[in-house]
């Protein structure tokens, strides 16, 4: 169920549909130095999924990392009483049925400051935060970057080669409608290049585990 990726780095891609394309999710969850658990992009809850994630530790830290992301924070943060919900700047006015501990900002939480590295993608309407595991060299992103090798699904398909992502990793081409401030986006983007990374867990796509520095730097040539 839960893919291991890295030392203390986890990951889990399910089916999901947007707009009737499908896009899929993907969690990715990384033990914290102090045992604790910090869940990224959440998906729907189950037995078989809390049962794994309690074999790993308690979970502490839900992120619901951009204004997208959130569909199953809720649920999520229910079943997990004793955790922290944490979310995008702006989420909590979009999702006021949410009780967030914090907002997402250039400071990491001093609950996972020791493991993670984190940048908030300024300038977009996306309103991402980007983090970076240290001790896996792992870059944890939501809707940067995306990889899709291969659809099952012709529309699905048909939309991926249209945005640029298919049978390639990227930025999808109508992303770049999302940087009002591109300033400020060069700014966060040239940030995350200066990490030591070598690999890219987007939350939809296959992992990018070849030349990933190279992939996130050639998909924001235009920024």
């Amino acid at each position: 169920m839960l893919n291991p990726i890295a030392e203390d780095v986890w990951a889990l891609a399910r089916p999901q549909s947007f707009l009737g394309l499908q896009l899929g999710t993907r969690m990715t969850v990384v033990r914290l130095s102090d045992g604790g658990l910090f869940v990224h992009s959440p998906v729907a809850s189950d037995d078989a999924l809390r049962g794994a994630l309690d074999d790993l530790g308690p979970v502490r830290h839900i992120v619901a990392p951009n204004l997208y992301h959130h569909l199953h924070a809720g649920p999520f943060a229910a079943a997990y009483p004793d955790a922290h919900l944490h979310g995008a700047p702006g989420l909590a006015k979009k999702r006021e049925d949410l009780q967030f501990a914090s907002l997402l900002g250039a400071e990491p939480d001093p609950g996972w400051a020791a493991d993670l590295h984190q940048v908030p993608i300024r300038g977009s309407l996306f309103g991402e935060t980007v983090f970076f595991h240290k001790r896996s060299r792992t870059l944890v992103v939501t809707d940067l970057v995306e990889n899709f090798s291969h659809s099952h699904h012709w529309p699905t398909r048909t939309f991926l080669r249209m945005t640029g992502v298919y049978g390639r990793p990227g930025a999808a081409r109508q992303h770049r409608l999302a940087y009002r401030d591109k300033a400020a986006g060069r700014v966060a983007l040239d940030r995350v290049l200066a990490w030591d990374f070598e690999r890219i867990l987007p939350c939809h796509g296959d992992p990018i585990t070849l030349d990933a520095t190279a992939v996130l730097r050639d998909s924001f040539a235009w920024l």
